[in-house]
């Protein structure tokens, strides 16, 4: 097993796991205090890691801060807040169809909007196969939970499913804007201010 196989593997499991990790969290914790605990600790671990293994922290120039501010804004609070409120009233099941099939797609989309990404049949085709896969794999469970919730519970579930979803788009919206970042500074750098101050936005 080569090294890019194995990377591709744990992150699997991390991000697969994270969903029961979130829904185990906010069962006991407020959603945005749990997100926010979560946050400060991670990025404070990933900065922590950047300087540990010897690189500097760059000085962020003065026409980077509004960009920057931009991409932290929306790739925690504007995303993580939604998602975490949705997972209140949604199962982990759908939250996984809802954010790991967007995700892609909107990534691919906004790319295209901004210039960022030529458009590839190739690519659409398999990502578009890997939403149609997540749909197979959790969409019963889904359909199940829909069907057996009352009208009013149905209302708060759409609600909820809808904050979910934006968290797809918002996050994919955040991370194209991020490209030009990350042609100037570390992705570690990056991942670990936003990480850290989204939650204080």
């Amino acid at each position: 097993m080569n090294r890019n196989t194995a990377t591709f593997l744990v992150l699997c499991v991390i991000w697969g796991t994270t969903w029961i990790g979130i829904k185990a969290g906010i069962a006991t914790v407020p959603p945005l205090m749990f997100a926010g605990t979560r946050f400060t600790v991670a990025g404070l671990l990933i900065l922590s890691a950047t300087r540990l293994r010897g690189a500097a922290l760059p000085r962020v120039a003065k026409r980077s801060w509004p960009r920057l501010f931009v991409v932290t804004l929306f790739m925690i609070p504007l995303c993580y807040g939604p998602l975490f409120w949705g997972m209140l009233y949604v199962d982990t099941g759908t939250a996984a169809v809802l954010e790991l099939s967007l995700t892609p797609v909107t990534l691919l989309g906004f790319a295209l909007l901004l210039g960022d990404e030529r458009y590839d049949g190739r690519k659409l085709f398999a990502i578009l196969l890997g939403a149609a896969g997540l749909c197979v794999l959790f969409g019963p469970e889904a359909y199940a939970s829909w069907t057996h919730a009352d009208q009013q519970g149905r209302g708060l579930r759409l609600l909820a499913m809808t904050a979910v979803a934006s968290a797809a788009l918002i996050y994919a919206w955040g991370s194209v804007l991020a490209r030009p970042l990350l042609e100037v500074y570390s992705s570690d750098f990056i991942a670990g201010f936003t990480t850290l101050f989204g939650h204080r936005r």
